[in-house]
């Protein structure tokens, strides 16, 4: 890709790159939270490191930091939106479960 492939934010090829490979890194991050043994825990540890890709993608990819206040605010309402639909529903599923457990 040369320099004039790219928007012009004040961000060079050698930054998409280096945000490419922090992506790269955190799929195989993901992969190895798979294959480990931390059941309880792997799901949290999957979104979390899904949502940290999410904001790469949104900030550098989709040129998130140079758009208006108004759609970072909606954007934020929307995903606080998801966020509490995810909590609800990962307690509902554990509860049910550590209620099954201890009957």
């Amino acid at each position: 890709m040369t320099e004039a492939a790219v928007p012009q934010h004040g961000l060079t090829s050698r930054l998409y790159l280096l945000v490419w490979i922090v992506l790269v890194a955190l799929t195989a991050a993901t992969v190895a939270v798979a294959r480990m043994n931390v059941t309880a825990f792997a799901a949290l540890i999957s979104i979390g490191i899904a949502t940290v890709k999410a904001g790469l993608v949104l900030v550098f990819f989709m040129h998130l930091k140079h758009e208006p206040l108004i759609l970072k605010v909606m954007l934020g309402i929307a995903l606080l939106a998801l966020s509490l639909i995810i909590l609800l529903t990962f307690s509902d599923v554990w509860y049910r479960w550590g209620a099954h457990v201890h009957s």
